[in-house]
């Protein structure tokens, strides 16, 4: 083949579901696309384990996007391949309160959740209607594929064509939090709401209301309701990962597992190579026209090492230290499990407490059928948030893993029925499980933090300051969830066609 007609390459590093996601669709308009990592099974945070007939979604439960013009949708539609079998998951969530045995329940029907928060907050509606207008305003632009933030001429060419004279409403909140807000309209002291919010938006902004980016909040709150909702996969999240791999593997490209990425290389401060480490210990070298992270900015400056440029490493530095995730695995009988119980649920056990350390938890329930669970069981997953660098420095790390799953098992039998006859298995994962088996900084989860500071255009860039280097993932615009590292995907395969 001539040069001139030579597939430009690309090797992405990550096989979650941004990266997956560029890979397969980078390989399916005509790119030589290869994709490592170092775990055993794709998918990254959305990926799965077995145990005992049992099957676990190692961390995210639920999706948004498979509707019709759902990101998922568009991409899957693109690629020609189906979207798996998903049912809505309606309530989205239900929340408990301290003390309180009655939920607030999340409803997809737009009519039923404002009669519900009018009746569990009176007074607020004038917060809620301004967010479901910010969440029009703002999904309708996001819709139309701005890169944000820009970082070229054809980055806010993009930007601007997607802006649309309801998108200037958003302007004057450019700069506002939730918490900002809630006092505007007279409800700063509402603890009931407050507490709603933050325990919603800790799930999505990894901050809680009084920093979580106010324009971030309005999607986040907002794509519950129909016509969108979140998702209950039939089989598990491993689906979405597996359907992409074929995909890539479908047309010309390959996905290589326990193959770890020990280097990003430079050469005259563009990408070029990467150092790849096998299952056997083996180290090569392999180049490429462009190089695809998807990991978080931390473990991106440190692929980098002493080449990541100085301001970028700076302000990676210098970013509020990220979340990790205390979760305890529960495959039980079904009898374990209440009568209509919602498939996600959220706890806070007392108002004094933080969000997290067991103080609150969230947790996803399987339903009979769903393929996650052998006949008349179930699966409970309960997550809270935790300090990741404490997991790190532990001197008994047994120790605090027990006495935290103690504590969580005990928090959940106020709820489910949990005792040694109705608990068929039973296992905990820590920050420390996390960075084993997913590689990420210290284990943590979420990305970066929705703040006003790192989110939309005062973010990190898919676009890095390393010529023919991109970012896909929770730390770019976005943010978390398969939704949104399938946007930042989507993002960087438009910039590298651009270029190529």
């Amino acid at each position: 083949m001539a040069e001139s007609a030579r597939q430009p390459s690309v090797i992405v590093v990550g096989a979650g579901i941004g990266g997956l996601t560029a890979a397969a669709l980078l390989a399916h308009r005509g790119y030589r696309v290869q994709v490592f990592d170092q775990a055993i099974v794709p998918g990254g945070c959305a990926s799965t384990f077995q145990r005992r007939g049992f099957t676990f979604d190692v961390g995210a439960t639920q999706v948004a996007g498979l509707e019709p013009g759902g990101i998922h949708h568009r991409i899957f539609s693109e690629l020609e391949i189906d979207l798996p079998p998903a049912t809505f998951c309606d309530p989205a969530c239900a929340v408990y309160l301290p003390g309180e045995t009655e939920p607030i329940a999340v409803w997809r029907d737009p009519d039923r959740w404002k009669a519900e928060r009018e009746r569990q907050f009176p007074g607020s509606e004038p917060f809620w209607q301004l967010m479901n207008d910010l969440f029009r305003y703002s999904f309708a632009f996001q819709a139309r594929d701005p890169v944000l933030p820009p970082r070229s001429a054809w980055d806010v060419m993009q930007a601007v064509k997607a802006l649309r004279p309801d998108t200037l409403l958003t302007v004057p909140h450019t700069f506002s939090t939730v918490g900002q807000v809630l006092r505007w309209y007279g409800l700063g002291n509402d603890r009931r709401l407050r507490t709603f919010l933050d325990l919603q938006l800790k799930l999505y902004s990894q901050v809680d209301a009084e920093e979580t980016a106010l324009l971030y909040a309005a999607t986040a709150l907002g794509v519950s309701q129909a016509p969108l909702g979140l998702y209950h996969l039939q089989g598990s999240m491993q689906v979405l990962s597996d359907r992409l791999v074929e995909s890539i593997e479908r047309d010309g490209g390959s996905v290589k597992m326990r193959h770890a990425i020990e280097q990003i290389h430079l050469e005259n401060g563009q990408a070029k190579a990467v150092t790849i480490r096998s299952p056997k210990g083996e180290t090569w070298t392999e180049t490429a026209d462009h190089i695809v992270a998807n990991v978080t900015v931390q473990n991106l400056v440190t692929l980098l090492g002493d080449r990541a440029p100085a301001g970028y490493r700076q302000r990676v530095d210098k970013l509020p230290d990220a979340s990790g995730a205390f979760v305890i695995y529960l495959g039980v009988r079904q009898d374990a499990i209440p009568a209509d119980c919602p498939p996600h649920l959220q706890f806070l056990y007392d108002y004094d407490g933080a969000i997290g350390e067991n103080n609150s938890l969230f947790v996803s329930v399987s339903h009979p059928g769903d393929g996650r669970a052998p006949a008349g069981h179930a699966t409970v997953i309960a997550s809270s948030f935790t300090d990741a660098t404490m997991w790190q420095q532990t001197p008994d790390y047994e120790a605090l893993k027990q006495q935290y799953t103690e504590t969580a098992i005990a928090r959940l039998s106020s709820f489910f029925h949990l005792t040694p006859d109705t608990i068929v298995h039973q296992e905990a994962g820590t920050p420390r499980t996390f960075a084993r088996y997913t590689a990420r900084d210290r284990g943590i989860v979420g990305g970066i933090g929705q703040r006003v500071s790192t989110f939309g255009p005062f973010g990190f860039a898919t676009r890095t300051p390393v010529s023919k280097l991109w970012l896909v993932g929770d730390s770019t615009h976005p943010g978390e969830g398969t939704a949104g590292v399938s946007y930042s995907a989507l993002t960087v395969v438009r910039q590298i066609e651009q270029e190529s």
